[in-house]
C-alpha cells in the first residue's frame, strides 16, 4: 500500500486497521483500531492533521485533505461513503457521511448524523446531532438519522476490514 512520509510528517496507522493496497495516505495522518481505509481513497495530510478514530471507515475514492488551519476529524464508528470528500472539517462520533458528499472547511458533523448522498455541507455549517443533512447546499432534518443503519453499516465494515486483513491476496 502506498504509505508516505512528508518530511517529518509520518503517517500512524494502528496495527488492527485495515489499509486496501490501492489507497493512498500521505503525511500527517493518525488511523485508529479497527478502522478501514479502501480501494483509492486518498489521505493527505500534508498542511495539517487528519485523524480516523477507532471503527471507522472510508470508502473507495474518497478523498480527505486538510488545510494549515483547519485538521480534519473523523470520530469513533463513523462510515465515510465512497467518492465523498471532506475538508478541514470535523465528523463527530457514530456519523455518517454519504456517498458522494462534500464537507468543507469548518463545518462540523454532529454525533449520530447523517449526511446524504450528493449533499454539499458548505464551509462553517453545523449538523446537529442525529440530523438528517441532504441536498446542495444541505439543508438540515433534525433527529431524522437512523442510528439502526448507521450502527449496522459501521459493523459490517469492521467485520469486512476484518475478513480482508485475513483473506486479501493479488493473484496477478
Amino acid at each position: 500500500m502506498p504509505v508516505y512520509a512528508l518530511g517529518d510528517q509520518v503517517p500512524q496507522i494502528h496495527e488492527s486497521a485495515c489499509i486496501h493496497p490501492d489507497a493512498v495516505i500521505i503525511g500527517d495522518v493518525t488511523i485508529g483500531v479497527d478502522a478501514s481505509v479502501w480501494a483509492c481513497a486518498v489521505l493527505r495530510g500534508d498542511d495539517g492533521a487528519i485523524v480516523i478514530g477507532d471503527g471507522s471507515n472510508v470508502q473507495d475514492g474518497a478523498v480527505i485533505h486538510c488545510t494549515p488551519e483547519l485538521s480534519t476529524i473523523v470520530g469513533q464508528r463513523c462510515t465515510i461513503g465512497h467518492i465523498a470528500h471532506l475538508e478541514g472539517c470535523r465528523i463527530l462520533d457514530r456519523a455518517l457521511v454519504g456517498t458522494a458528499s462534500v464537507v468543507l472547511h469548518d463545518a462540523v458533523v454532529g454525533e449520530g448524523a447523517l449526511v446524504g448522498a450528493n449533499a454539499v455541507v458548505t464551509g462553517g455549517t453545523i449538523v446537529p446531532p442525529g440530523a438528517l443533512a441532504i441536498g446542495i447546499p444541505a439543508k438540515i432534518r433534525e433527529g431524522a438519522a437512523d442510528q439502526d443503519d448507521i450502527n449496522e453499516g459501521v459493523q459490517a465494515y469492521i467485520d469486512r476490514g476484518k475478513r480482508f486483513r485475513a483473506e486479501l491476496r493479488r493473484i496477478d
